[in-house]
């Protein structure tokens, strides 16, 4: 592991944390596909479960995974929808992505296809397992568990 990639594990990230379900496939292979883009933009990647048990989330665990959050350094919590289009507003060729999902009528459509998505995400995650090595360690078998128990 090169010196860069082991300080940019240690240091807290710029923007702040895309947080995601780290037991379904779908959702991690989805985050690690733009692992490189986000990053330019500061954020970095960690799943729910690792920020549940290190106590950097303050989430009941009843509703751990009810959605992808992107917690800011300054605090703030985006969750859902919500949080695509604040990072979609960091990247400039995205930029018409979140200019157009902000508006009432296209914000309530984005908001019911991600509703019907993550409330389905699992049955896409059948086909689309875990990596046999993640990049969250034990995280990723304890998520299968906390996913299985929500």
């Amino acid at each position: 592991m090169r010196k860069l990639d082991q300080e940019s594990k240690t240091m807290p990230p710029r923007a702040g944390w895309i947080l995601y379900d780290g037991g379904c496939g779908f959702c991690f292979r989805w985050v690690h596909f733009w692992e490189r883009v986000i990053e330019r933009r500061g954020f970095s990647l960690k799943d729910l479960q690792s920020a549940w048990e290190d106590g950097s989330l303050k989430k009941s665990q009843l509703n751990l995974l009810d959605d992808i959050l992107v917690s800011t350094q300054d605090g703030k919590l985006e969750s859902g929808a919500d949080a695509y289009l604040f990072v979609a507003r960091r990247i400039w060729w995205a930029w018409p992505f979140y200019a157009i999902f902000r508006l009432p009528g296209f914000n309530w459509m984005l908001w019911q296809g991600y509703r019907w998505f993550n409330r389905n995400r699992y049955r896409i995650s059948r086909h689309c397992p875990l990596p046999a090595r993640g990049n969250s360690g034990h995280a990723l078998k304890d998520s299968t568990r906390l996913s299985r128990d929500a």
